[in-house]
């Protein structure tokens, strides 16, 4: 996860590169009275350095340190190669050394001083440094844009950490261990909504293939590729498995029937494992660069990043809505408050279909991709999006990160110290101020109520409070469906199916304790004279008349009903609890009727003459009224069929 940027990669090389031809402004040390065989050995290091062979250089580098124990330029090139190894302690360590000998002549070297001190979270210090290095009034101007960065991005690390006070937080990623990790890189995680099935990325002799894990008792057993035909013998990376664990998309570059140089491809579970890859067409696909997709939870919308062109930067994140019939459409760019003049990719839709996690290098970061999210709104917009802070990004480049449907456990790549090859898999705990909800894994069936038969429908999920619509989900031609829902809101649930009334219930999913599995069948009437169904979305205020605004998508559900059978005649009647006078229940019963009658008609998609209203009042109760859940089942809007004769 964590590689250095461009620019920090530069700015050491220089450090390492250009240290014999710096003028010394120090009161004693002068590169040129260097003992010569301390200076010969230490001129081969820097050659071993510019290659890139730094275990060598370290030897050589400190066998001129034993020659001559204050050799300034040893101690600050020592310094940069550790940078360059993003070991940034070991960095600090030798800079510091350096400069006690001699602050005037290491001066020079406090820009790349305050890097390795960032990297090591100390940013506070790092502003300091970078702020004496800008003193210096013989910098160039190169030189003084990359201290007015580096200062910039510190000053924004130590706000962030102001107002996002870490309340005890501890970082702890945890390394998933040897069923997981090998002793070749393993990346770009992803899991399915239970969290039984960990899919990633494993690179072997520059090979990359697809491995899984399964969760059994609360451990990951041994990895291995996965079944079937996806993967091949050309590279396929950046994978994303469905939350139900029966897709995978993923980017596969160079294959011969390509758009691009990178397209997207899906492969699906079977019987024999995963199937052939099939390219998800041209429709998506370009002629440029498509790559790190994710799914919403319901499979509706893929989210990938595109260098394609009409976007704000080199890098924007896409998104391709699929239609009824499974088609993909034109994929649409989401826009200037995610995207950026610079570069964003690593799409991960969270199992809530709300809360979405990207990294990128345009937003105000620690200095190279930093992870983010943001929040899809009900208008289809974005929310500004939120840094996640240190120490998730660092001064290095940040990847793939995905979040389980907890929504505290985080999983993603690292070079941690602890890792098993060059790049292992780890899981940790997200801060609490930037987690998202908790998130249940729903399942049901729809079916026929008196057949008892599955149906083939669509499930609509709507936020009670916002109206917005989560989720909305096709079943399987046996009526099952399965979906996710955040914790601590209340939602309807709608089913719409010609030849049946339609159904609506509502669910409180307030509790946090609720199981991580929340089951919800449905079953479907048909449409005949005499079958009803409570409206459980139409919502007064007490004693009111007034439709409440969350009531609006269980009416316009009717409209919807009414159009698809057009001979439909309904009733809509009212009815109370027993607190009152019977006859102000009948009344107001009777207007509440009324209102529902008068919002259909006012669409002006429904003929008057097909539709009846009354008020019962508490006449026809369903529950006892003796409680006050009774009571509140007992207060409710029914719709009965008329007649339904074509």
């Amino acid at each position: 996860m964590k590689r250095c940027s461009t620019g920090c990669k530069d700015t050491f090389l220089f450090v390492i590169s250009t240290f014999s031809f710096l003028i010394s402004y120090s009161q004693w040390y002068d590169p040129e009275k260097v003992n010569p065989k301390a200076a010969e050995v230490f001129m081969s290091a820097i050659e071993d350095a510019d290659n890139q062979k730094y275990s060598q250089a370290i030897v050589k580098i400190n066998d001129a340190l034993r020659i001559e124990p204050k050799f300034v330029n040893a101690y600050l090139s020592m310094a940069g190669i550790y940078a360059n190894l993003k070991k940034y302690d070991s960095s600090v360590y030798f800079f510091e050394k350096g400069i006690a000998l001699d602050s005037v002549y290491s001066s020079t070297y406090f820009l790349p001083y305050s890097i390795s001190l960032a990297g090591t979270g100390q940013f506070e210090r790092a502003l300091h440094a970078v702020t004496l290095f800008l003193q210096n009034d013989k910098l160039n101007q190169q030189s003084v844009k990359a201290g007015n960065y580096r200062k910039s991005v510190y000053e924004f690390a130590i706000d962030y950490a102001i107002k996002h006070p870490a309340n005890n937080y501890v970082f702890a990623p945890k390394n998933l261990g040897e069923n997981v990790n090998s002793t070749w890189p393993e990346y770009y995680p992803s899991i399915t909504i239970d969290g039984s099935k960990l899919i990633f990325t494993r690179r072997v002799n520059n090979d990359e293939d697809f491995y899984e894990c399964s969760l059994i008792d609360g451990k990951w057993d041994k990895a291995k590729p996965l079944g079937g035909k996806v993967n091949t013998n050309l590279n396929e990376g950046a994978q994303n498995i469905s939350q139900d664990g029966e897709w995978i998309i993923f980017t596969g570059c160079n294959y011969p029937e390509g758009q691009g140089s990178c397209d997207l491809y899906i492969s699906r579970r079977t019987n024999n494992g995963w199937s052939e890859a099939e390219n998800v067409g041209p429709v998506l696909n370009t002629d440029f660069w498509e790559s790190a997709p994710s799914l919403s939870p319901d499979k509706k919308d893929l989210y990938f990043s595109s260098s394609q062109a009409g976007g704000y930067g080199g890098k924007d994140i896409w998104v391709s809505h699929r239609n009824e019939k499974g088609k993909w459409g034109r994929a649409e760019n989401l826009g200037p408050v995610v995207n950026t003049s610079g570069d964003e990719s690593c799409a991960f839709m969270y199992a809530d279909n709300q809360t979405f996690f990207f990294n990128s290098t345009g937003h105000p970061g620690y200095g190279a991709s930093d992870l983010f999210f943001t929040k899809k709104q009900a208008d289809t917009g974005w929310t500004v999006p939120v840094n996640l802070g240190y120490p998730v990004n660092t001064i290095d480049d940040e990847g793939s990160l995905i979040v389980a449907a907890d929504g505290k456990t985080a999983y993603y790549a690292s070079e941690g110290k602890d890792r098993l090859g060059a790049m292992d898999l780890y899981s940790f705990e997200l801060r609490e101020d930037i987690r998202p909800p908790k998130t249940l894994w729903v399942k049901g069936k729809v079916f026929d109520s008196k057949t008892k038969a599955g149906l083939p429908s669509s499930v609509e999920l709507t936020d009670i409070n916002s109206r917005q619509v989560i989720s909305k989900v096709q079943t399987d031609e046996d009526g099952n469906y399965l979906t996710t829902l955040p914790v601590g809101k209340e939602y309807a649930f709608n089913v719409n199916r010609r030849g049946y009334l339609f159904f609506s219930e509502n669910y409180n999913l307030n509790d946090n304790n609720i199981d991580s599995v929340f089951t919800a069948d449905i079953p479907l009437q048909p449409i005949e004279p005499g079958a009803s169904v409570v409206l459980k979305n139409i919502f007064f205020d007490s004693k009111k008349t007034e439709l409440q605004p969350a009531s609006m998508a269980e009416l316009n559900s009717v409209i919807q009903l009414m159009n698809d059978n057009p001979t439909l005649k309904l009733l809509i009647s009212g009815h109370t609890d027993n607190v009152g006078k019977p006859q102000d229940n009948i009344t107001l019963s009777n207007n509440r009727a009324l209102a529902v009658v008068n919002y259909l008609l006012a669409s002006r998609q429904i003929a008057k003459d097909r539709l009846q209203y009354k008020g019962f009042g508490e006449s026809k109760p369903i529950a006892d009224n003796t409680t006050e859940e009774g009571k509140a089942k007992n207060r409710r809007t029914e719709m009965s069929v008329i007649s339904n004769t074509p």
